[in-house]
């Protein structure tokens, strides 16, 4: 069993629970020199210490919560039944299946990492992630080994207890509204009126008998109106940072919740010794100016959640085929149950929907992290997420598309989890150590007003404790990037994660992919002259390019779509090179010159797409390019600050009309492979550089996710890629170097509005030391620290997008 040495030498020296913290009594159960207050405590360590996941004491002393009733016996052999099992999942497929649970106990790093970590204590985890804010983990599992009731009972054994609930299994639960928040908010702002009004004898300073008396009187009336002022609206300051000593954490809420009872006994004392009238008014003032900054801060998160949960959606269509047989494109948000749509090869699964024609060949690696393709049948269902490997399928929609569940495979990112940037590390050690500075500072300066002026030091120190506020500070990078994310939104550029606002500006070069990229696609155009062919080989050609969503398939299937569909068996996309597959007998190949004939010979003179039939050379198809609208002003802007290089999978043939955009014949590479690419950005990051690669998501996910920052362009059809950082409409194209101004210009924002933190914090400190600071102007000022930022950010994002020409509406 494993003797976790490196966790903090305090619990097994107190009578402190080694797991949770709880007092372990007279006789303590005892394990490795660790004492436990229960048996409970004790299992769930031996099974972390089994699991050599130890390292969950690592990070919060004692991180745990006290076990309770560890015995399950029967109590989730419901989550046997296969209709309770498939309502709950919201994937299963071949062997793999993925739930999403609410667990009320996630309450700090530790259990991140420890829920993060699944797969320790059990090989059937495969993957799982937690939604700190909303206290759920996503678990991809294997079934055949663990089933969903076994991972359930995991999950309690180590007494991180799931909410289960069938009601909103599969759907997004509704946003319980705090009515809590309303109550203790009337409640303070009810008594610090009349508290106020109870002490105006005292604000007159009359020392006549009836005064006097009315003093008296009202001083036992403020008392009884600050009760509820203290121990109800401002309990959730008292509780919060009572929970969070427990757990050996000093929050924010701790010199608050000190001010708060400080204020409230002492006033007490001096009202029923008759040596004062005490501080009812300032305490009453204090809660409820509190009470309205948190409400305040509740509600602009709020918001900001909801700006991230369902404006942030997928800007892509997909095609649907009407009774008729005709095919059209619609946006994504406007398929309905019952469509019939078409799924090509490479592209997305756009909702859970029922395989009506082709054979599926599903890549769930998107959804699940499995990459092997999943045979599928018509007649059976395919999830949402999934990515066709082969000939086109059409599918019956079983269920609305949800644009936040799609949102949510795509925050995932199977591959690897969020890096953390610079400011989020900057903001760890602010709210770790921000608190117990104040503390330190208000005790020094108590003791010194003690000696100097004993009537002021508890005034003094209670100032400190409020106005002090890492609130704001905390505040400066989410809103500000938040706000960023929300202009980028509104002018169709759609960030992954508020990270990419920050990576975007520190770019210092920009790597382009060409076809579908900074060519149009709907501006394609294909020549047959030069084709050797009949008209039933156009109409095979015609079904074969049908099921490819290269750009240059597109093209030519655009130009001969008057021709009936047949059927293509043996479909095969090689990326970069070309297709095949055979239709009526006839075997195919279009693609590059190489793979087609063997040879690169003909490769110049124009964009060629080549055909054999029956392994016979047929000629070729002319590709016309078209670039997109304002590239050139794009480019030669991009260019006074960024360096610019292009990789192409096409050959050359356009190389005399990119040098006119491109500054450096050196920079632009052609027949470059998937590989290729992923290679370059991996060459150019070796040097230092800060690398942005802009593709489509075909033949470039691997240089997508390498780069420092990856932008898919997005044209009317279903394009994709999960590797990508972010998405950009075709049409918005012409604003790229306004995007990217704007991600600098946030940056400063965010400095700025850390200066304006940090400035309120150093003023407000030393008005309040130097005793110049009431309680409840401080209680004023905390919030309005809240606000200014806030306001500031809002404003300064507004301004700041107006100037860079972005639409903010």
């Amino acid at each position: 069993m494993q003797n976790n040495s490196s966790a903090p030498e305090t619990a097994a020296i107190s009578n402190a629970c080694y797991h949770c913290g709880e007092d372990c009594g007279k006789v303590p159960i005892t394990l490795d020199e660790k004492r436990f207050c229960c048996n409970g405590c004790k299992t769930v360590f031996e099974i972390l210490s089994q699991s050599n996941a130890c390292d969950y004491y690592r990070y919060e002393v004692h991180p745990g919560l006290k076990a309770v009733n560890p015995e399950v016996g029967s109590r989730y052999a419901y989550l046997d039944n296969e209709e309770i099992r498939r309502e709950l999942l919201e994937f299963s497929e071949d062997g793999v299946s993925k739930v999403k649970l609410f667990i009320p106990a996630i309450h700090c790093s530790s259990c991140i990492w420890l829920l993060e970590n699944l797969r320790r204590l059990h090989d059937g985890v495969m993957q799982s992630s937690v939604n700190f804010v909303k206290k759920e983990v996503i678990i991809t599992f294997h079934d055949t080994t663990l089933s969903l009731r076994q991972l359930v009972e995991l999950l309690v054994s180590i007494n991180y207890i799931p909410q289960l609930t069938l009601e909103t299994a599969g759907k997004g639960a509704k946003r319980k509204i705090n009515r809590g928040i309303y109550y203790r908010l009337g409640v303070a702002g009810f008594c610090f009126g009349n508290i106020m009004l109870f002490s105006f004898p005292a604000y007159l300073s009359v020392n006549d008998a009836v005064e006097n008396l009315l003093r008296q009187n009202f001083g036992i009336l403020n008392i009884l109106f600050g009760i509820p002022v203290a121990f109800y609206s401002g309990s959730v300051f008292i509780i919060s940072a009572w929970k969070g000593l427990k757990k050996r954490f000093i929050s924010i809420d701790v010199p608050i919740a000190i001010g708060i009872l400080v204020l409230f006994f002492r006033s007490a004392y001096e009202i029923i010794s008759g040596t004062g009238p005490g501080f009812m008014d300032s305490l009453a003032g204090l809660v409820f100016f509190l009470s309205i900054g948190r409400w305040y801060q509740d509600k602009t998160y709020q918001a900001l959640s909801f700006e991230r949960d369902y404006r942030s959606y997928f800007p892509v269509a997909v095609t649907v085929i009407s009774d008729l047989g005709a095919e059209s494109i619609i946006p994504i948000k406007k398929l309905k149950t019952g469509m019939r749509i078409m799924v090509r090869n490479q592209e997305l699964v756009p909702a859970d929907a029922l395989l009506v024609k082709g054979i599926g060949s599903i890549d769930y690696s998107f959804v699940s992290g499995e990459s092997s393709p999943v045979p599928k049948k018509e007649g059976e269902r395919i999830f949402a997420g999934g990515r066709q490997a082969g000939a086109s399928i059409e599918l019956i929609v079983e269920r609305e598309v949800a644009q936040s569940h799609l949102t949510e495979l795509w925050n995932q990112d199977m591959t690897g989890g969020e890096k953390q940037t610079r400011w989020d590390s900057i903001l760890d050690v602010i709210s770790r150590y921000f608190t117990v500075m104040i503390l330190v500072l208000s005790t020094v300066s108590g003791i010194f007003w003690w000696f100097y002026q004993p009537s002021m030091a508890f005034l003094v120190v209670t100032a400190i404790l409020i106005v002090a506020c890492p609130c704001a500070l905390a505040m400066t990078y989410p809103f500000s990037m938040g706000g960023a994310m929300r202009v980028f939104g509104r002018n169709s550029f759609y960030l992954k994660r508020t990270g990419v606002v920050e990576a975007l500006s520190k770019i210092d070069t920009i790597v382009f992919d060409k076809t579908g990229t900074i060519t149009r696609n709907d501006g394609l155009g294909a020549d047959f002259s030069a084709l050797i062919i009949s008209q039933d080989h156009l109409q095979h050609i015609s079904s074969l390019v049908r099921h490819s969503t290269h750009p240059a398939s597109v093209a030519i299937y655009r130009q001969l779509q008057g021709f009936e569909a047949l059927p293509v068996t043996g479909f095969a996309e090689v990326p970069s090179r070309g297709i095949e597959g055979h239709v009526r007998g006839h075997f195919l190949k279009i693609g590059s010159a190489e793979f087609v004939t063997g040879s690169a010979a003909g490769s110049a003179g124009g964009s060629r797409v080549f055909v054999s039939v029956d392994g016979e050379a047929a000629g070729f198809i002319a590709i016309s390019n078209h670039y997109r609208e304002g590239m050139k002003e794009v480019l030669s802007e991009l260019a006074q600050r960024y360096e610019l290089h292009l990789l192409s999978g096409d050959n050359d043939a356009e190389l005399p009309n990119l040098l006119a955009f491109f500054p450096s014949r050196n920079h632009l590479h052609f027949n470059q492979s998937p590989k290729d690419k992923l290679e370059y950005i991996r060459a150019l990051k070796a040097t230092g550089k800060k690398v942005l690669m802009i593709g489509d998501g075909l033949n470039d996910a691997g240089a997508l996710r390498e780069s420092d920052c990856g932008i898919s362009i997005a044209d009317d059809i279903y394009h994709f890629s999960p590797a990508c950082d972010a998405i950009l409409e075709s049409g918005q194209f012409r604003h790229l170097p306004d995007f990217l101004g704007f991600s600098r210009t946030s940056m400063r924002i965010v400095f700025i509005s850390m200066g304006l933190s940090f400035l309120y914090n150093v003023v407000g400190l030393s008005f309040a030391i130097t005793g110049n600071l009431s309680p409840v102007v401080s209680a004023i000022l905390m919030p309005l620290s809240s606000v200014t930022i806030v306001a500031f950010v809002t404003l300064s994002i507004f301004i700041s997008a107006r100037f860079s020409k972005l639409e903010v509406k």
